[in-house]
């Protein structure tokens, strides 16, 4: 019993010693956003990396759930001629939850493994302290690149998968369904209205604070060489798609339970 008690009371501390760092260096990052010198170059880069380089999967991704979403919601729907639904269905579906969720949790996955593996490296190499002995502030010159990159990009790619995931659900509705185009795309109009984007890209922007602060406090906290790398990168992607996951329950229940 004593054990089970001590071992309780080290993860709590644990927990909450965690929580605490994070938020600290979520303050810390707010801070220096504002602060010169402006590294706009290495924005730029980081932009390139976060958003360019991940067109393609989201792409994939978001094409083939519109697709998936469309076929399965049919079969259904079928059965109570009422096919002509899927255009309503698919676009809420995608604009309000999977749009946002599939495209953090692939960035998470792609973008924020890339950034904890390379602050980790930096932190195990000893590169962050060396940046410390040159009264370089790591936050400042690491995270904050990274930090606004994510917030400007991550919505921007949820848009764009969105629109995406809308035209894999158009591609069944007109070409398998035989819905007709016009009537198809004026439903999908209909259904949408400001609240559905705007709770989209709000989710996306509060993921990419997610994405960003877990991945950059994990690469921080790596020590042990190359393992110590890997297991840190594991635990960031894991933890964040605990959390991206978390949040939306979250938003979804305020924006369309306790708000509506």
């Amino acid at each position: 019993m004593k054990n089970l008690i001590k071992r309780l009371g080290e993860s709590s501390l644990n927990f909450f010693i965690y929580i605490g760092g994070a938020f600290h260096l979520f303050v810390g990052t707010l801070a220096q956003i504002f602060i010169p010198p402006f590294r706009r170059k290495e924005l730029f880069v980081q932009m390139f990396k976060i958003g360019v380089m991940s067109l393609p999967i989201v792409f994939l991704v978001s094409l083939f759930t519109g697709m998936v979403l469309a076929l399965q919601s049919a079969y259904q729907l079928t059965k109570m001629n009422a096919q002509i639904y899927v255009s309503s269905l698919v676009a809420l579906s995608v604009v309000r939850e999977l749009g946002p969720v599939l495209t953090a949790l692939v960035i998470a996955g792609r973008v924020g493994a890339s950034i904890t593996a390379e602050l980790g490296t930096m932190k195990v190499t000893e590169q962050i302290d060396a940046l410390e002995t040159l009264a370089a502030n790591p936050v400042k010159y690491l995270v904050v690149p990274r930090f606004i990159a994510l917030c400007v990009m991550l919505p921007l790619l949820t848009i764009y998968a969105d629109f995406i995931g809308i035209i894999g659900g158009y591609i069944i509705g007109v070409y398998k369904l035989l819905i007709g185009s016009t009537v198809y795309l004026q439903l999908t109009y209909d259904s949408l209205v400001f609240k559905d984007i705007f709770t989209g890209l709000l989710k996306s922007f509060v993921f990419a604070i997610i994405i960003c602060i877990v991945s950059c406090y994990e690469g921080f906290r790596a020590e042990g060489g190359a393992e110590g790398v890997g297991k840190a990168t594991t635990f960031s992607v894991v933890t964040s798609f605990i959390l991206i996951i978390a949040a939306d329950c979250l938003f979804t229940a305020l924006f369309y339970f306790v708000f509506p």
